[in-house]
């Protein structure tokens, strides 16, 4: 199963983390790892790419972990850009994830737990 994980502090979304096979087909033909791998790269690539915000990116292929943290201050009109795009990652990853239930799961974590 593919998790992904939003991360919540202060207010707003600072990034995600995203992990394992998705577990939907064979690789090359796992439509949910695709529509994973997409949401992210379209993310990620706006983020630095477009915005030139210089996010710093963590991928580790052999365990299957891709992760971004956005900088911890940004201006008011990139910061509205990146909750918009991370907002919209989530509720689309969050749309797959009631399709596909044994293959995708989506949490926010918002730093509030108690042990």
């Amino acid at each position: 199963m593919t998790t992904v994980t939003f991360h919540s502090g202060s207010g707003r979304l600072d990034g995600f983390v995203v992990e394992g096979h998705s577990g939907y087909a064979e690789k090359g033909a796992d439509i949910v790892c695709a529509a994973v791998s997409a949401a992210v790269g379209l993310t990620e690539c706006t983020i630095n790419e477009v915005l030139g915000l210089g996010a710093p990116v963590k991928a580790d292929e052999a365990d299957a972990r891709v992760s971004l943290k956005l900088p911890a201050r940004l201006d008011e009109a990139n910061e509205r850009t990146c909750q918009e795009l991370l907002t919209g990652m989530m509720v689309y990853l969050q749309a797959m994830g009631e399709e596909y239930p044994e293959h995708l799961a989506v949490y926010l974590d918002d730093g509030d737990e108690k042990d």
